[in-house]
């Protein structure tokens, strides 16, 4: 939860030049210094993080800044303090504390502790996602602003408040007046005291700005220049995201040579003279543009009127539109304005209404280093009557728009330079740009060293050794002998005691420095092999990631993983906004992917429960190349949307055969499917693409003629490409359409005709949960585990459509044995390397630790059973999480030494990597069949540094001494480096740790099992 502070303004201070520190725990900020004034007038907004709502107070210390203060004195004279708990905020009504004066609180030393310090006008509010619910409050008609409201506060008052960033931008000074005068003109209409306000104490407090303000407060005129006008938007707008494209499609998308600013300014300041161009281009008449008013609610913004005379056209004479047109989102980068068009003169006019979305986002980086903008208009219709007219309408509608677009584009053509789409997306020289950005190690070493810790450890240093080249020795004395000199005075103690401390952080520095330039991603550079659809992620930097600990900083570094393979990053030591310019590159694949996982981790180990700071989900099918070239992911998560943390990527998708992988891709699908299938036109393949908004990459395999059965069957068309199954249907104007990717599905599932199907099989998708939300419209039901279930019956030909269906599921979701054979290749693969270095399974007792051991009432046959691969092996398995689970039968080495393989995958519970997991165990007998030793070498995947370790088991498994019918097990657990890396230590520590606490469970399931099933085998005799 977050805590909105503002700093309004103060009141018979004590001093002319003051300003106001604001802390909440550990964290601080501060106001401006206001000069010359008494009563000054700040009007600055600061956020913070609650994390105790009954525990936490903020503090407002207001200080006398003085410019001769000397060279210690920082903060200037304390003159006064106000303490405010949180929890008062969180009990007032709508959690919001009104504009309230406080008394500052006097402080105990000083030239101000025995006077009246003045008093401070502030104003709280918690609120959760939204900055604009709490700064908007203020403003709003319907805040539940009472008599009792402004308050003056004689006393002290507790207060308390934790900064979770840093001050939100000022306030522009005439917003702060504007503000004041609203917060005036509101009081005094909720009360209808305008009279008794003027001789109110409090309300002339208020009411020291001019009086002059009378509009109402839900729209009034800005009396600033557009440029003021978007200054004052801009502070107002710290969280807004930027809105989806409306549904109707998008009309234009191009980047322009261009600052969003001065685009936005083009298009949308008072009497622009490109729109005057185009309406004339238009033949537009009778323009009336109404000025930039500020309008507030729910939700404040700036908003304008337009009304004008369209031209006639042949099916339609010349009407005249309105349009309303509202910013949405103005932070200085980034630009949206809705505009919602009304033309009630048309045929059915009153029955509908046009929505356009302009979106000015700054474009890629050029390199030519010039600014750019990326401008993306869409449109949208909405229906406000049913009528069946709507196709026709809708037609219309996309035809007009389409008009006038293309020559709102020419015209804006001829005013700015359209970027050439090579620049944009010219891998190779975006790459080697990154190459180059790599700041020299002398260069990095003097940025990072230049700071007063090392400077004033190295000017004590050699303080110390030219004192020590300047004295004569001293004569032994005391406990001192020839060697040894101890220290001679308590002064010379703490010296040492400073110079060792100094020395000591000065070499933690360098350490931390050197193991940031050595350390590298064992991915980063590797370049992709094979022909086909090849994927190249750039990192190149992050900005306010979490950190698991309050005062520590993470060490982070970045999982990618796109159909089923992984690439890691460097990590980064020690900071919350890393700069990575990793380049990553995935091997080539036969099909286009579809999605890119990306998880941001704080390195401390492959099994530890805690160490995500945020994942995020890219689709390459809602996303343009364009888009991809150049993107800010925002990562989600707990910890990573409260810090609002963000990954720079920049990604390219490459076909290197061109129309030969596609071709490839069909010859291996007959295979699989049974049929010729033949590549489709290019027309088809462009159509099906706008249908469903695809990128050009994606191509169609084949359609089917089908009804989708929800309340009642909806006839339509079943799409299948390489990546997505789409459905789209026409049915008198209303359009249903949908898709879902294959990854997406969890089951298919064959129904034999019924009577509901009119005797036709029904095919049931079933999709993962949580997965395919936005076709969600599609479906029929939803299952009680939140699975989407779509049916599709009535095709021409049943079984060539679930015969191809089920195939192409089959090729993007591998089935359990198709897993099991790559799990065993590259097991293959793993055990020749270890066969190479040496057999592990040698490895000396001296170097394994014991890290279980038990007592338990069974006999040596019994428990041997959770290595035998029968049903009690495979239930504890999947019990302490391990998925997928398969295992080869006991193959014989020697005499009475086996030997055999395992794979399987942990859970999220047990791994949050997930990580896949192929083992090798051999089992021999002891001497005189007295038990049983079981040698176990584990090699981990998709696991940070997975190439570096692998980890080695030993059962001992014999009889006890205790009773006939008993055993004991003891397991060992070592860890065999492969190659050297500095995290060895903190990579060993947390894998046998998790490994003690997995195997203790692992063997108390065995217990319970085996006693259970002797207890049921005991009833049933």
């Amino acid at each position: 939860m977050r805590l909105y502070v503002y700093v309004l303004q103060a009141k018979d201070l004590l001093a002319r030049d003051s300003f106001v520190k604001l802390q909440l725990g550990m964290y601080k900020s501060k106001t401006r210094i206001l000069r010359n004034n008494s009563n000054p007038v700040w009007n600055e907004e600061f956020v913070f993080r609650v994390h105790d709502i009954h525990d936490e107070e903020v503090v407002l210390s207001m200080f006398h800044h003085d410019d001769d203060s000397g060279l210690f004195h920082f903060s200037g004279e304390l003159m006064g303090r106000v303490r405010v708990p949180v929890w008062s905020v969180a009990g007032e009504e709508n959690q919001m504390l009104p504009p309230t004066w406080f008394s500052l609180e006097k402080p105990k030393t000083g030239k101000f502790n025995d006077k009246d310090c003045g008093k401070l006008l502030l104003s709280m509010c918690l609120g959760g996602k939204g900055h604009d619910a709490s700064s908007n409050s203020l403003l709003s008609p319907h805040s539940n602003v009472n008599a009792e409201d402004l308050i003056e506060f004689e006393g002290p008052c507790v207060l308390s408040h934790d900064v979770f960033s840093s001050k939100a931008p000022t306030l522009h000074i005439a917003e702060g007046k504007h503000l004041m005068k609203a917060i005036v003109s509101r009081l005094e209409k909720v009360f209808h005291k305008n009279e008794e306000a003027s001789k109110n104490g409090d309300s002339s407090e208020l009411s020291s700005v001019p009086s002059d303000y009378e509009d109402s407060v839900e729209e009034h005129p800005s009396c600033h220049s557009f440029e003021e006008a978007m200054k004052m938007m801009q502070s107002r707008d710290s969280t807004k995201e930027m809105p989806e494209n409306l549904q109707g499609g998008i009309l234009l998308d191009q980047v322009y040579l261009v600052s969003p600013s001065d685009l936005n300014k083009l298009l949308f300041a008072p009497d622009s003279q490109f729109m005057r161009d185009l309406a004339e281009l238009q033949g537009t008449t009778d323009i009336q543009e109404g000025p930039w008013v500020w309008k507030s609610g729910d939700m404040s913004c700036l908003t304008r009127t337009v009304s004008y005379m369209n031209a006639a056209t042949k099916l339609v004479k010349a009407v005249k539109a309105t349009e309303q047109e509202t910013y949405i989102r103005a932070n200085g980068r980034e630009f949206a304005i809705l505009m919602n068009v009304s033309t009630p003169d048309v045929p059915y006019g009153n029955t509908f209404n046009i929505e356009l979305l302009y979106k000015l986002m700054p474009g890629p980086e050029l390199p030519s280093g010039e600014d750019s903008c990326r401008l993306i208009i869409s449109w949208g219709i909405n229906f406000h009557q049913t009528t069946m007219m709507r196709s026709m309408i809708e037609g219309g509608v996309r035809k007009g728009m389409k008009e006038n677009f293309d020559q709102f584009a020419n015209l804006l053509a001829k005013t700015h330079k359209i970027s050439d789409s090579t620049d944009i997306l010219d891998k190779d020289h975006v790459l080697a740009t990154l190459e180059t950005e790599h700041q020299s190690d002398w260069e990095l070493a003097v940025e990072y060293f230049w700071n007063f810790t090392v400077v004033s450890g190295t000017f004590f240093v050699l303080y110390v050794l030219v004192h020590i080249l300047l004295c004569e020795p001293n004569k032994v004395q005391g406990l001192e002998f020839y060697g040894l000199e101890l220290p001679d005075s308590f002064g010379e103690l703490i010296t040492c005691g400073f110079l060792v401390i100094q020395l000591e952080r000065v070499y933690s520095m360098i350490s931390h420095f050197v193991q940031a330039r050595l350390q590298r991603g064992s991915d980063h550079g590797v370049k992709a092999q094979g022909e086909g659809w090849v994927l190249t992620v750039a990192l190149i930097e992050g900005v306010n990631l979490a950190s698991l600990e309050l005062t520590g900083l993470p060490d982070p570094y970045v999982v990618f993983t796109c159909n089923g393979k992984t690439r890691t990053s460097s990590v980064k030591l020690q900071t919350c906004d890393p700069q990575w310019n990793d380049i990553l590159e995935f091997d080539a694949m036969e099909e286009p992917p579809s999605v890119l996982d990306v998880e941001v981790f704080d390195f401390d180990g492959p099994f530890d429960q805690a160490t995500s700071l945020g994942h995020a989900e890219i689709n390459f099918l809602k996303h343009t190349s364009t888009d991809l070239a150049d993107m800010w992911v925002s990562l989600e998560g707990k910890l990573a949307q409260s810090s609002q943390s963000k990954l720079r990527l920049r990604t390219f998708l490459d076909n290197k055969k061109g129309v030969e992988t596609v071709k490839e891709y069909l010859t291996k699908m007959e295979k699989e499917v049974g049929k010729k299938l033949n590549l489709r036109s290019p027309y088809k393949n462009s159509t099906f693409q706008k249908l469903f908004a695809l990128p050009p990459e994606e191509f169609l395999i084949s359609d089917f003629t089908c009804h989708l059965k929800r309340k009642m069957p909806l006839q339509g068309r079943l799409f299948l490409s390489a990546r997505i199954v789409g459905f789209y249907a026409n049915l008198f104007g209303h359009k249903t359409k949908f898709f879902f990717l294959w990854e997406d599905i969890h089951d298919i599932q064959v129904l034999p005709p019924s009577l509901s199907s009119v005797g036709s099989p029904s095919l049931v998708i079933i999709l993962r949960k949580d997965r395919g939300l936005d076709a969600r419209h599609g479906a029929k039901s939803q299952d009680e585990e939140g699975r989407l279930r779509f049916y599709f019956q009535s095709f021409v030909s049943f079984n060539e459509a679930s015969r191809t269906i089920m195939a192409l599921w089959r090729t993007r979701t591998p089935t359990p044995d198709q897993k099991a054979q790559i799990a065993e290749e590259r097991q293959d693969g793993e055990l020749s390397m270890l066969e190479d270095a040496g057999s592990l399974l040698d490895v000396e007792d001296a170097k394994m630790s014991r890290v279980c051991f038990a007592e338990l009432p069974m006999n040596i046959k019994a428990l041997m059973e959770m290595f035998d691969g029968g049903m009690l092996e495979h239930k504890v398995m999947e019990k302490s999480g391990c998925l997928n689970y398969t295992n080869t039968s006991w193959e014989p080495l020697n005499s009475g030494v086996s030997e055999r393989h395992v794979s399987y995958r942990f859970s999220r519970h047990v791994s949050i990597f997930g990580g896949e997991v192929t083992c090798r165990q051999r089992k021999s007998p002891l001497a005189n069949d007295e038990g049983w030793i079981v040698n176990e070498i584990m090699s981990l995947h998709d696991v940070p540094f997975d190439d570096h370790f692998r980890v080695h088991f030993k059962y001992e498994i014999q009889k006890s001494a205790l009773a006939h019918n008993a055993c004991k097990c003891a397991v060992y657990i070592g860890i065999t480096w492969l190659k050297s890396t500095k995290f060895q230590q903190r990579i060993t520590r947390n894998i046998t740790e998790k490994f003690s606490n997995r195997l203790k469970e692992m063997i108390g399931l065995v217990e319970r099992e085996i006693l259970f099933a002797t207890r049921q085998d005991t009833s049933s005799i």
